[in-house]
């Protein structure tokens, strides 16, 4: 787990770490059921405070990011979860977005649209 602290952010260093993890598990860098670093790990290694890197996981613990066991630590949750999943959706929906303006810039039908679409689904699935 790669995360970078910028003094000159406008936001919060628990801010900064919440939404770097965040990215992570969406981006797939962070696998459902890794393990993250440990509190004190986690804050050893940025030369910030325990009570930062607490702050940061209950946060992305309470928005369904990551789930905590007791006594072995905070894990990555599942792909299925509902949130990350809404997330992901999100995500496919922005970009489906630009392709759509991008595709009527360049004069393209939904014909030929929904042609490549298909095309690069099929490779996809090669």
């Amino acid at each position: 787990m790669n995360i970078v602290i910028s003094n000159s952010s406008g936001l919060p260093i628990y801010e900064q770490i919440k939404d770097q993890i965040k990215d992570q598990i969406l981006s797939g860098e962070l696998e459902e059921n890794e393990m993250l670093p440990s509190l004190r790990k986690l804050a050893r290694d940025l030369k910030i405070s325990v009570l930062t890197t607490t702050r940061a996981y209950n946060e992305l613990e309470q928005e369904g990011y990551i789930t905590s066991q007791h006594g072995k630590g905070f894990f990555v949750m599942s792909s299925g979860s509902e949130l990350i999943r809404e997330q992901l959706i999100k995500e496919v929906e922005l970009n489906l977005n630009n392709a759509i303006q991008a595709a009527q810039r360049a004069s393209m039908t939904n014909e030929e649209m929904l042609k490549l679409l298909q095309l690069l689904l099929e490779v996809e699935n090669d």
